[in-house]
């Protein structure tokens, strides 16, 4: 499946279960680390997770499996690694401190509604 799509499924997943500030960053010109960045954010630790199992439901539902899953179970930050994206969910206190934004803004910013 082309990373774009699987951009496009995610961020429809994180959409329905209300996950705020979704931003999508290309960074395939910054990085061999993946193609996209995705970064959204729930209000609660329970929300968190409930985003997370949503996105890997879907991206399975789909034909992709995730690689690698890190922060599962804590709720403060959660990495799924699908190889051509990563998906990162945060609490919103989390991601005011990580701010990967920041961190990656060579890359480019994507609007969801432009997938």
């Amino acid at each position: 499946m082309e990373s774009r799509e699987m951009v496009r499924l995610a961020c429809k997943a994180l959409e329905d279960k209300k996950g705020e500030n979704i931003c999508v960053i290309d960074i395939a010109d910054v990085s061999v680390l993946a193609d996209y960045f995705i970064i959204a954010n729930g209000s609660n630790s329970n929300q968190v997770n409930a985003l997370v199992d949503t996105v890997e439901e879907e991206l399975y539902k789909a034909g992709c499996q995730v690689k690698q899953r890190e922060g599962a179970g804590r709720g403060g930050w959660v990495l799924l690694d699908y190889g051509d994206i990563i998906v990162h969910v945060f609490d919103k206190e989390n991601r005011l401190f990580y701010d990967l934004e920041r961190i990656w803004k060579d890359g480019k910013r994507i609007e969801v509604k432009d997938l």
